[in-house]
């Protein structure tokens, strides 16, 4: 007789421990995103996710669903899920209302006395440090970070959310082969929004975001048609036989 196939099976987790395992599961998928360890069109299969993470289907839909609505994952009818991968026309039409929301930002945020820029400088010194060490997943992710940050300092939450969908969605465009020299978001050109800001010259902040976006626009999606380990852009071990 034949020997019954062994299917896989995800021990239920109590309440707390799925909870946590959602959480860990939805910042390690972003942070993968992020530093480009999953490239777009990566298929993220709920089964193996559910094995790596030791979550029930239910609760591994419920991250998909969280990371789609952020719009880093595309899902698709009897297909599965997808790193999103937006089209040509979908990325010049978010680069678009970036160029409003971010000018509406700097707006918002010079409207106030006093413009609390620290932050942002350590973050551009983070990003240039990041940069030239070679850690090009950290300086991508940090040239992504600083736009949030910016958005902040507005004191518009809803605005931040609106922006952070938009950075996250058009960060996927940015290609990890680019060239020296040809970098798609530059820690210099936030420094002179930054330096704008810090003079209260708003017409110059706006010219510089402008520019700055204009830059990163000019980047096209990058498409995986390879096979992809999820385990190892995960940082996941193989389990043992």
């Amino acid at each position: 007789m034949n020997e019954p196939v062994k299917l896989a099976v995800v021990q239920a987790l109590p309440a707390d421990s799925a909870t946590n395992a959602e959480e860990r599961m939805y910042r390690e998928i972003y942070d993968a995103i992020m530093e480009h360890r999953l490239p777009a069109r990566t298929k993220l299969a709920e089964q193996s996710l559910g094995e790596i993470y030791k979550l029930a289907r239910h609760g591994v839909r419920k991250v998909l669903n969280q990371l789609a609505a952020d719009g880093l994952v595309d899902l698709e009818p009897n297909r599965g899920a997808f790193i999103a991968s937006p089209s040509d026309k979908e990325a010049q039409d978010m680069f678009d209302l970036r160029q409003t929301l971010e000018q509406m930002a700097i707006e918002k945020a010079m409207a106030a006395n006093v413009v609390d820029t620290r932050g942002l400088r350590a973050l551009v010194e983070r990003e240039r440090a990041a940069f030239m060490q070679g850690d090009r997943s950290l300086w991508i992710r940090l040239s992504a970070d600083f736009h949030i940050e910016l958005a902040k300092l507005s004191g518009n939450d809803l605005l931040v959310e609106m922006l952070r969908r938009l950075v996250s969605r058009t960060t996927l465009l940015i290609s990890t082969t680019d060239a020296p020299g040809n970098q798609p978001c530059s820690f210099d050109e936030h420094l002179k929004v930054i330096e704008a800001i810090e003079q209260k010259d708003k017409a110059g902040a706006l010219q510089e975001m402008a520019h700055h976006l204009q830059q990163c626009s000019c980047r096209t999606p990058q498409k995986n048609d390879k096979g992809f380990d999820l385990r190892a852009a995960l940082g996941k071990p193989r389990p043992s036989k």
